[in-house]
């Protein structure tokens, strides 16, 4: 155990000396580190400060972490995980120091497992709580994934960052994004413009993030060649989806009917993401939302994990946590 737990350190260029139960010093070997790990005017190490409720004085490439025995190495799991998400080129800002504490507050009494990341061209993605890590983890695994909960937890973010990666290495064909348009009763032909101009404004939240994930001019290219495809929900019927990677976004605002047509659309060699908020209805209170149903209907199912978010997840503004909870303890009245 202490040979690989010394490996461990070896690999991360980092030492460990353990003061006393309450007392131990990292000391960061690789000096070109050292910004990306203790942040802008050490605010990474304020943070994690704050979060953990421990003590950090740093000394050149020294951090001495003080406090009781349990923070502490939460602590070091942190510093840890920062050190990990530099060697793999991420970016050590206040938000990915947030999702570490965050996972490594979680770990804290539960086994560790292997962290799940995804890499693109551009850019490398890490999961900033454990229900994140579970969720990349099934889309890897699973045909089918559910991604349930409130926003900003990263749902479907991280569904099309996952869709660019296996598009990426040639693991499926094409992209397949879809979301349905409530608020234009999914009536398209009424507004102007060509199919893709119609239903722009309601897959937004897809653009953006496959646009923060893949270089623009291959969007731009797959978008011209169909390898990135628009599929208005209304218009999948029929349709045999295979070497594809499917994404259905904002899904409690399907029905029933486009529910099952949408789920059984799933062909040979695809993968088949279907993200929603089941607190974000926008239908007519006589219609039961699909995503509602088909939660009930596939949740023992083999090949399905359903990944349930919550607002210990959101990675927005800490001010999104709060207004969540507000709005359930309302909801539960």
């Amino acid at each position: 155990m202490v040979s690989s737990l010394k490996a461990v350190k070896s690999k991360q260029n980092l030492t460990v000396n353990q003061v006393s139960d309450s007392c131990m010093n990292i000391v960061v070997n690789d000096s070109s580190k050292l910004v990306n790990i203790f942040g802008k005017n050490d605010e990474n190490l304020r943070l994690i400060e704050e979060e953990v409720s421990v003590e950090i004085i740093p000394h050149g490439n020294t951090i001495q972490i003080s406090g009781d025995n349990l923070n502490v190495n939460i602590a070091k799991s942190i510093i840890f995980d920062m050190v990990e998400r530099d060697n793999l080129g991420v970016n050590n800002n206040i938000d990915e120091v947030s999702g570490s504490i965050r996972v490594q507050n979680t770990k804290s009494d539960q086994k560790e497992s292997k962290k799940n990341i995804i890499k693109t061209k551009i850019k490398t993605i890490l999961p900033r709580s454990l229900n994140q890590d579970e969720y990349i983890n099934s889309i890897y695994n699973n045909p089918l994934t559910f991604g349930i909960g409130p926003a900003g937890t990263g749902k479907t973010y991280l569904a099309v960052a996952a869709a660019a990666f296996f598009l990426e290495a040639r693991l499926v064909d094409r992209i397949i994004l879809s979301r349905p348009a409530v608020e234009a009763g999914e009536k398209l032909g009424f507004l102007p413009g060509d199919l893709k101009e119609k239903i722009d404004p309601y897959l937004r939240p897809l653009y953006d993030a496959l646009y923060d994930c893949l270089p623009s001019n291959k969007v731009q290219k797959g978008l011209d060649n169909n390898t990135i495809e628009i599929a208005p929900l209304a218009f999948m019927r029929g349709r045999t989806l295979e070497n594809a990677f499917i994404i259905l976004d904002e899904a409690q605002n399907c029905n029933s009917i486009q529910m099952k047509m949408f789920l059984t659309r799933l062909g040979i060699n695809s993968k088949m993401v279907i993200t929603g908020d089941p607190t974000q209805i926008d239908l007519p209170n006589n219609v039961k939302s699909g995503l509602l149903e088909a939660v009930q209907v596939t949740k023992n199912m083999s090949q399905t994990k359903q990944i349930k978010f919550n607002s210990d997840d959101v990675v927005r503004h800490s001010l999104v946590k709060k207004i969540i909870n507000a709005y359930e303890k309302i909801l539960k009245k």
